[in-house]
């Protein structure tokens, strides 16, 4: 199962990958059933987590800078 596969919520590439696994399976409507497409779904899935990845890394960062100024304003207190 993957996330939503809306255009908006991912980067261009991914977005590439996600059109080729699609014309795919409309390409091979029996062989997407026996791996034919995998390929382009292993694919997509390396993207989609590259992309989770560094949304969490970011907001980790953004998480560690809000702790910080709170704990600045509260020292000031």
């Amino acid at each position: 199962m993957h996330t939503d596969l809306s255009p908006h919520l991912h980067t261009e590439k991914c977005n590439e990958l996600v059109e080729m696994l699609r014309q795919c399976h409309v390409d091979h409507p029996i062989g997407k059933f026996f791996g034919f497409c995998n390929s382009f779904d292993h694919q997509m899935t390396k993207c989609m987590k590259a992309e989770r990845l560094a949304r969490r890394a970011k907001n980790i960062e953004k998480s560690n800078d809000m702790k910080r100024k709170l704990r600045e304003i509260k020292l000031e207190q």
